[in-house]
């Protein structure tokens, strides 16, 4: 009995089936390893901690002394009175002045063996000296206004996606007494994705509500500095420019150089002190307030528009009452005195349903939003997933039960299938 044994596959033909296999597993490698790669390492800065004391920056001083040591003394002690005059305080002793500074902040210095040439900021006690300062040792402060430092430098626009001196500057400058309350980010983890230089030119009011309320900010500021190096370690010019709100708009713009690499950090502290002035000047004269098509829930309507509202609710009820006057029966005299219990509304606890939806484009990911906000009793959506070209999952917080939701759901041209505690919906 002669057995055929199946003859082995060519070496020709199972190399390029192995080579296949060892490059899928390769490329699914190299993609896990660029996913890591996207949120880990030193991306963000943790902004410092801004504290409510006054503080008074960028003062001058050249002075003298028979010592260095004297000198920067006499240069401190110069810079508290100089603040204090930029604060319009009251004419006080040195000595009891001197127990009003909290800190000496020093940001360039210069000390010679009897000379002492710097710029300083000073710090002021707010309990100790806002009673003297009166008005100006308190102040009211804007609403959240979510800060994205863009720099541009060398042709291309970075915001958290790498350390940079931009971000470090606006991450470790203090803005306890400034007018603006700025949401300073860190980027780090998922931030350094999420918010990039594209997002500033984006428009849906959709996208920007979930970013807004995942840092608790009601509108946007972003201060832009393009940096031009005229040689590798040389003088550096800074073209900076403001905008604010959802659709970038354009505020002020201003210009500043620095001499070499090393001036470079204070060039952009004082941009930022710069920028702060530009935006509280545009908080004061009612530029720079929230959106209201950021916030569509709470936008304010004028006493007018709402008296038109009322009267026209009010003509629409009495036309409708005379419409069902006119096809009423008569009605027994028996049963004329009873009156009919009218149903009592209850108040119906608000509870959250995942949704998935049928998002096949970005356009439809938009619209989906809005449509489940404005469906009655729906109080908050927020995004669970985003799959663009695919399903995107949403957290809803409905006032009724789930059954309740898919019906309002369906009314308004959903289709819906409804699973167990979830939905799923599309068009």
């Amino acid at each position: 009995m002669n057995i055929v044994l199946p003859s082995p596959r060519p070496l020709s033909t199972r190399l390029p089936t192995a080579v296949a296999v060892l490059a899928f597993v390769l490329l699914a490698a190299l993609a896990a390893v660029s996913l890591v790669a996207q949120v880990s390492g030193d991306r963000g800065i943790a902004p410092v901690a801004s504290s409510s004391d006054i503080d008074v920056g960028g003062i001058e001083v050249d002075v003298h002394g028979d010592s260095a040591e004297e000198a920067r003394a006499n240069g401190w002690r110069q810079a508290q009175r100089i603040a204090w005059e930029r604060l319009d305080g009251p004419s006080i002793p040195d000595s009891r002045l001197e127990s009003l500074v909290a800190a000496i902040v020093v940001e360039e210095e210069n000390i010679g063996p009897r000379r002492y040439i710097a710029r300083l900021g000073v710090i002021f006690d707010r309990q100790r000296a806002g009673a003297l300062l009166g008005a100006s040792g308190s102040r009211s402060r804007s609403a959240p206004m979510l800060t994205l430092p863009v720099l541009i430098s060398g042709g291309t626009e970075t915001m958290f996606e790498v350390r940079n001196p931009w971000q470090r500057a606006w991450a470790e400058y203090q803005f306890g007494s400034s007018a603006i309350d700025y949401v300073r980010p860190s980027g780090s983890g998922g931030e350094s994705l999420l918010l990039t230089y594209g997002q500033t030119g984006r428009r849906s009011r959709a996208w920007w509500n979930n970013i807004l309320d995942q840092f608790g900010a009601a509108d946007v500021v972003v201060p832009i500095a393009n940096l031009r190096w005229q040689w590798p370690g040389g003088p550096v010019e800074g073209q900076f420019t403001a905008r604010y709100g959802p659709d970038d708009r354009y505020l002020e713009s201003f210009s500043m150089r620095a001499d070499s690499a090393e001036d470079l950090p204070a060039m952009l502290n004082r941009a930022v002190a710069r920028f702060d002035e530009i935006f509280a000047a545009a908080l004061a004269d009612g530029t720079l307030r929230p959106d209201p098509t950021l916030t569509l829930d709470n936008i304010e309507i004028s006493p007018e528009i709402r008296a038109l509202l009322e009267q026209a609710r009010a003509a629409e009820a009495a036309e409708q009452a005379a419409a069902a006057g006119e096809g009423d029966t008569p009605v027994d005299t028996a049963q004329a005195g009873t009156e009919t219990p009218q149903p009592v509304e209850t108040a119906v606890a608000a509870a959250s349903y995942p949704v998935q939806v049928a998002t096949p484009d970005a356009v439809s990911f938009d619209g989906a939003i809005s449509a489940l906000r404005a469906v009655p009793g729906v109080s908050r959506v927020s995004i669970t997933s985003t799959a663009i070209g695919g399903a995107s999952v949403m957290s809803v917080t409905y006032a009724g039960d789930l059954s309740a939701l898919a019906a309002a759901l369906r009314q308004r041209g959903w289709a819906v299938n409804e699973g167990q505690g979830a939905l799923g919906i599309s068009r």
